[in-house]
């Protein structure tokens, strides 16, 4: 099966515990393999085995407490 990366740039991040935060509400998205979030550039990447739902992305970004901005 074929992985997709897709980076996300999301607005609000400033520590690793916001890191954390976005990782783990994306980790639950199905097909997700492994989120890598850095506050400093605000860059999310992640990779699943399946297209994303980019209505799915959002919400979990907007449960850890954050705003998707687009796409990188």
């Amino acid at each position: 099966m074929t992985e997709q990366t897709v980076t996300y740039q999301v607005t609000g991040m400033s520590c690793a515990h916001c890191e954390g935060s976005v990782s783990n509400e994306l980790s639950e998205l199905p097909g997700v393999s492994s989120v890598k979030a850095v506050a400093s550039t605000g860059e999310v990447t992640v990779v699943s085995t399946a297209p994303l739902d980019a209505d799915a992305v959002r919400a979990a970004i907007d449960e850890a407490g954050f705003e998707l901005v687009g796409t990188v």
